[in-house]
């Protein structure tokens, strides 16, 4: 029983290492928990310890991109998993790569796109949105409202629809008057 339970652990683990590597970009732990939640293949709490010990062992590092902390695969972790690689059962493996396949557009946006509000110092909200292409800002925006609900608003308008009210925005600052 403690073999197979080993077994069981090493799998995960190269699980995790194997899910960073399929996405070939960093993520946040909140996303590597979905995938790996969604798919039922490891609880909440042994996940968490499992991402410690990959941090521990230099097999995964976080990294900072636009106030985000990501986790990524190191080329300690990346060598692990090419010796290891067929630990992981075949249904693992097909599962893992057919939700990355369904979700990566939801992902790479979820990493790209950003909004949040603060309140200032005179009770207005200062509005922050931004989005990246290749982790260099495409849009960088802030502006102010008066109201909490129009701020909510207008970070909501943009998590829907980035792609069209960024091409709004450039089409007006481009318009030349003729």
């Amino acid at each position: 029983m403690h073999e197979e339970s080993s077994l069981e652990l090493a799998e995960n683990k190269l699980l995790v290492l194997y899910i960073l590597k399929v996405l070939k970009q960093p993520i946040t732990n909140s996303q590597l928990t979905e995938i790996i939640l969604e798919n039922s293949f490891i609880n909440y709490f042994t996940l968490q310890q499992y991402i410690s010990e990959l941090l521990e062992a230099q097999f995964i590092n976080y990294i900072e991109v636009s106030d985000k902390n990501l986790i990524r695969l190191t080329e300690k972790g990346e060598n692990v998993l090419s010796f290891f690689k067929d630990r992981i059962s075949a249904s693992k493996l097909n599962s893992i790569t057919e939700y990355i396949k369904s979700h990566i557009d939801l992902i790479k946006k979820e990493l790209t796109i950003h909004s949040d509000y603060t309140i200032t110092k005179n009770n207005n909200f200062l509005i922050h949105i931004k989005a990246l292409e290749d982790d260099s800002p495409l849009i960088d925006l802030k502006l102010s409202v008066p109201t909490k609900k129009q701020a909510t608003y207008v970070c909501n308008k943009w998590q829907e629809n980035p792609s069209e009210i960024y091409n709004q925005i450039i089409k007006l600052l481009f318009n030349e008057e003729n």
